[in-house]
C-alpha cells in the first residue's frame, strides 16, 4: 500500500509558519553565517578610519617610514580579508535565493496549473512564477546585505561619540535624517508601486491574449485596435511606474545629498575641534570616514527600496496563492478502477463564476459502456466532461470510480486511469512520442505505438521524416488541426485508461479520421473501458451504446442510443398536410 501526496501546509502549520516562511527558515543556518560575516565585515570597515588616524597622528609627526610600511601591510591584509568575506557573503545570499527557488519552484508551477481550475482563467497566469523570480532576485542582490549592515549603525555612532560629542551628534542627526527619508520612501511609494504592479499584470495579460489569437486579430483587421488598447494600458503603466520611480529616485537623491553634506559637516566640525585643540588631525579624516560608513547601509537600503517593495508584494501574493492551493493531502493509493463510473447528483459552477451550468445530473456507466452526450450549445456538455475527469469539482454531488469519489485520488495517480480529449486541443513542444505518452520519462515505446495504433494514427506518424521523434514545436504548430486532434486522441488512449472522455473528438477530422475514431471507441469498450463522447455530429457517436440528451444544464433523456434516437427522429403524429406554398403544414 503506497502513500502519495503531502501534508497541506500554508493552511499555516500548527506553529503558525507559512509554507514560504518554512522554506526561508530552512536557510537560517546560511543567514546566521551571513550575520557573523556581516559582524566581521563591519569591524573590518574600521580599518580605513584607524589607518588614517594612525597615519595623521603617528606617522606624519614621527616621520617614521617603517611604521608607515607596517601600517600599509596590515591595512592591506585587512582589506583583502574584508573583500573575501564580502565575496563569500554575496555568494551565500545567491545560494539562499536559489535554494528558495528549488524548494518552492515545483509547488509554484503546480499552483500555476491548478489555479485556473479553482479561480478561473482571468489575469496573468504566469505572475506567480514572476513573483518567485522577484523574491529570488532580491535575496541574491545587495538589498539583504544592506539590511544585515543596518544593525551596526549604532557601533559607528558610538565611535564617533568616542572621538568627540559634537562629531557623534552630527553623525546621529545625519542618521535620523536618512531614517526619516527611508520611512517616507516606504509610506509614499507603497501605493504607486502596488498600482504599477496591477497595470503590469493587465498589460502582460492583454499582450498574451493578442498573441494567442494572432490569426483572428490579423485576419479581421483588429491589429490597430488591439495596439491602441495595449498602448493605452501601457501608457497608464508607464505613468505610474514613472511616478513611483521619480518618488523613490527623488528621495534617494535627497539621502545622497544629506550624506555628502554630513561628510563635509564632519570635516568642518573636526577642523573646528583641531583649531581649539580638542581633537587631532587624524580624527578629522577618521570621523568623516566613519560617518559615511555608518550611513552607507541606509543609503543602500533606499536605493534598493523598489526591489524590496516588489519582493515583499510578491511574497504576499505567493503566500496567498499557496494558502488557496495547499499541497495535496495524503491519500491511500487505490486500486485501478475497472467496474463502474457513477455520477451522483452533481451540480457544477465554473471556477470564478456563480452560475450553475449543470444541475442534479445522475447516471451510472458500467465497464464497456459507451455514452454519447448531445444537446444544443451552452447546455453544459463540456462542463460535465470536465467534472467527469476531475478538473472541475462539483459544488454538490460526487463523481465516483468503482465507488471511490475522485477527490479520494491523488491527481497524478487518477490521471493514469483517465483519458481526456478536450474541445480545444493543446499539444506541447516536444516530440510526437512525448506528447502521446504524456511526457512520461519511463514510457515504454510499445505502449506509445499501441496507443497510436488504437487511435489509427500510427501510419500518419511513421510517414513523417522523423516518425515518433518528430518535433512538433510550441502548441504543435507544424501539424494540421486534424493531425493534432488525432495525436491528442492517441494521448487520451495511452496506457489503456478506464475512463475516456472525448469532447468533440471529430471536429477537425475527415472521413478517414471519423472511421478511425469509431474504431478506437469500439476497441476501448471491448477491453472494458468506459467511453464518453460529446458530439454535435452524429458520426462521432456511432461507437457508443447509450445516449444522454442535455438542455439548460439538465438531463432531458438518458437510455439506449437506438431508443433515444428513435424518439428524437420520430415524425410528428397525424397526417401530413401540404400547405398552399408547397411546404409541409404544421398540424
Amino acid at each position: 500500500m503506497a502513500v502519495t501526496g503531502g501534508r497541506a501546509p500554508n493552511q499555516t502549520d500548527s506553529d503558525g509558519r507559512s509554507e514560504l516562511g518554512k522554506a526561508l527558515r530552512a536557510c537560517r543556518g546560511a543567514f546566521i553565517g551571513v550575520g557573523i560575516m556581516s559582524f566581521m565585515i563591519n569591524l573590518l570597515y574600521l580599518n580605513g578610519s584607524l589607518f588614517m588616524l594612525e597615519v595623521y597622528d603617528r606617522v606624519l609627526p614621527s616621520r617614521s617610514v617603517p611604521t608607515l610600511v607596517g601600517l600599509v601591510v596590515l591595512a592591506g591584509g585587512l582589506y583583502v580579508a574584508q573583500g573575501l568575506l564580502e565575496l563569500i557573503r554575496s555568494r551565500i545570499l545567491v545560494r539562499v535565493g536559489t535554494s528558495l527557488d528549488e524548494a518552492l519552484g515545483g509547488r509554484i508551477f503546480e499552483s500555476v496549473i491548478r489555479l485556473p481550475l479553482i479561480a478561473g482563467g482571468g489575469g496573468d497566469g504566469l505572475q506567480p512564477l514572476r513573483d518567485l523570480d522577484s523574491v529570488r532576485s532580491f535575496l541574491s542582490g545587495m538589498g539583504p546585505s544592506a539590511l544585515f549592515d543596518l544593525p551596526w549603525l549604532p557601533l559607528y555612532l558610538a565611535i564617533c561619540f568616542a572621538f568627540h560629542t559634537l562629531l557623534g551628534l552630527a553623525a546621529l542627526i545625519g542618521a535620523v535624517i536618512l531614517i526619516v527619508i527611508t520611512v517616507l520612501t516606504e509610506v509614499l511609494a507603497r501605493n504607486p508601486l502596488h498600482e504599477a504592479m496591477g497595470l503590469t499584470v493587465r498589460r502582460n495579460a492583454l499582450a498574451a491574449a493578442s498573441r494567442r489569437n494572432a490569426e483572428v486579430v490579423v485576419a479581421m483587421g483588429m491589429t490597430g485596435h488591439h495596439t491602441r488598447h495595449w498602448s493605452a494600458v501601457n501608457d497608464d503603466y508607464l505613468a505610474q511606474s514613472r511616478r513611483s520611480s521619480d518618488l523613490i529616485g527623488g528621495l534617494g537623491t535627497a539621502a545622497k545629498v544629506a550624506r555628502m553634506m554630513l561628510q563635509s559637516a564632519m570635516l568642518g566640525i573636526g577642523a573646528y575641534l583641531v583649531i581649539h585643540q580638542e581633537a587631532t588631525g587624524g580624527i578629522i579624516i577618521a570621523g568623516s570616514i566613519l560617518s559615511a560608513r555608518a550611513l552607507a547601509p541606509v543609503d543602500l537600503a533606499i536605493a534598493h527600496w523598489k526591489s524590496f517593495t516588489a519582493a515583499r508584494q510578491s511574497w504576499q501574493r505567493l503566500n496567498k496563492l499557496l494558502m488557496i492551493l495547499p499541497r495535496q493531502r495524503e491519500v491511500i493509493q487505490l486500486q485501478a478502477p475497472s467496474r463502474q463510473v457513477l455520477v451522483e447528483t452533481i451540480s457544477l459552477v465554473p471556477p470564478g463564476s456563480q452560475r450553475v451550468v449543470v444541475a442534479e445530473m445522475t447516471f451510472a456507466l458500467e465497464a464497456g459502456h459507451g455514452l454519447g452526450i448531445v444537446g444544443p450549445s451552452g447546455s453544459g456538455k463540456s462542463s460535465l466532461a470536465r467534472a467527469l475527469v476531475g478538473v472541475w469539482q462539483p459544488v454538490r454531488g460526487k463523481v465516483r470510480l468503482d465507488g471511490a469519489a475522485l477527490d479520494q485520488w491523488q491527481p497524478d495517480s487518477l490521471g493514469r486511469h483517465i483519458g481526456y480529449l478536450p474541445q480545444d486541443v493543446e499539444l506541447f513542444a516536444g516530440s510526437i512520442g512525448q506528447n502521446i505518452c504524456r511526457f512520461d520519462p519511463e514510457a515504454d515505446s510499445q505502449d506509445i505505438i499501441a496507443a497510436a495504433r488504437e487511435a489509427g494514427v500510427h501510419e500518419l506518424i511513421v510517414a513523417m521524416a522523423n516518425g515518433y521523434d518528430t518535433q512538433i514545436g510550441e502548441g504543435g504548430h507544424i501539424l494540421s488541426a486534424g493531425q493534432a486532434q488525432r495525436i491528442a486522441l492517441a494521448r487520451a488512449l495511452y496506457g489503456q485508461p478506464f475512463l475516456i472522455v472525448l469532447d468533440e473528438p471529430n471536429s477537425n477530422l475527415d472521413a478517414e479520421g471519423d472511421e478511425a475514431l469509431t474504431r478506437a471507441i469500439r476497441s476501448a469498450r471491448e477491453r472494458g473501458a468506459v467511453v464518453v463522447v460529446i458530439a454535435h455530429r452524429p458520426v462521432a457517436i456511432e461507437g457508443v451504446d447509450l445516449l444522454l440528451v442535455m438542455k439548460d444544464g439538465r438531463a432531458q433523456t438518458f437510455g439506449p442510443k437506438e431508443t433515444i434516437l428513435g424518439q428524437i427522429l420520430r415524425p410528428p403524429p397525424g397526417p401530413i398536410k401540404i400547405a398552399a406554398d408547397g411546404g409541409v403544414a404544421k398540424p
